[in-house]
């Protein structure tokens, strides 16, 4: 079984309960009152989700060596049981940012945005894992998936993170952002969805 590949599928279903889904640019997803989390070799299949976004874990692209020492350093782990709150960020950059080489991205993403220096003000309160989408196919409907996890008292932390972000150069070629924010349900489990598709 591949752990490096991650769908979230978002519907009626899942641990994580959708509190808000807000397009901060292009077009929406569906909506959708919960958020489920699967790892597979495969993508399963499920006609009852409103949208399904995959991606897969991949090297780091634009961070040097002592940079990945100092985030490994403070990255903490996902899936501790205080960090009830949770931000699927997606992202789709537009051609212009494809068309540009690896080094004048790499020039944008660090020399003009300052990009990891400014989530590296916020991991050692914030947990996250991206997910790179091209990786598995050019049809995808987003490039990145980033999923943050933390608890109710840094909510104003994360909206810091990203409001600095979409302020940098490199968001000025960002064409498509969706942004999921999320509660942890304590009291959801397997044997609640199993009975719920069997009312349905």
């Amino acid at each position: 079984m591949s752990t490096r590949l991650f769908s979230f599928r978002g519907g009626d279903t899942g641990r994580w309960r959708v509190t808000d889904m807000a397009a901060r640019a292009g077009a929406p997803l569906p909506a959708a009152s919960r958020l489920d989390i699967a790892t597979s070799a495969e993508t399963p299949s499920d006609p009852q989700a409103s949208w399904v976004l995959r991606g897969i874990t991949s090297n780091e692209r634009y961070v040097e060596r002592g940079e990945r020492t100092e985030i490994v350093a403070q990255q903490l782990e996902l899936g501790r049981p205080e960090t009830t709150r949770a931000a699927l960020i997606a992202i789709r950059k537009n051609d212009a940012w494809w068309a540009l080489t690896q080094d004048e991205r790499l020039n944008i993403f660090k020399a003009q945005s300052h990009h990891t220096r400014i989530g590296m003000q916020h991991f050692p309160t914030l947990a996250r894992r991206l997910h790179h989408c091209r990786d598995l196919s050019d049809h995808e409907p987003f490039d990145f998936l980033t999923w943050f996890e933390y608890t109710p008292d840094q909510e104003d932390t994360f909206n810091r993170l990203v409001a600095g972000l979409r302020a940098i150069e490199e968001w000025k070629y960002v064409e498509r952002e969706v942004d999921i924010r999320l509660v942890r349900d304590e009291a959801y489990s397997l044997d609640d969805a199993a009975l719920r598709s069997q009312i349905l």
